[in-house]
């Protein structure tokens, strides 16, 4: 599957929609159920993306190192 850098770039943005989505949420003193699975379906979906060999390659090493912060 080939895809543009601009596809990329969109990838790395939405992925960095759920880093701030998780950051925001552990940042919390206490979390509610609803916000738990939340943290839980966009840890997830970091960990497929980093999977994916195309996105891995394309993030700076500060961009990964963000998202295992939250991982």
């Amino acid at each position: 599957m080939e895809l543009t850098q601009e596809q990329i770039a969109q990838s790395i943005t939405a992925a960095f929609d759920s880093v701030n989505l998780v950051a925001e949420l552990k940042a919390k003193a206490s979390v509610t159920e609803d916000e738990q699975g939340t943290i839980d379906r966009n840890v997830e979906h970091l960990n497929i993306m980093l999977g994916k060999e195309w996105f891995a390659e394309a993030l700076t090493a500060e961009q990964a190192e963000q998202i295992n912060a939250v991982l």
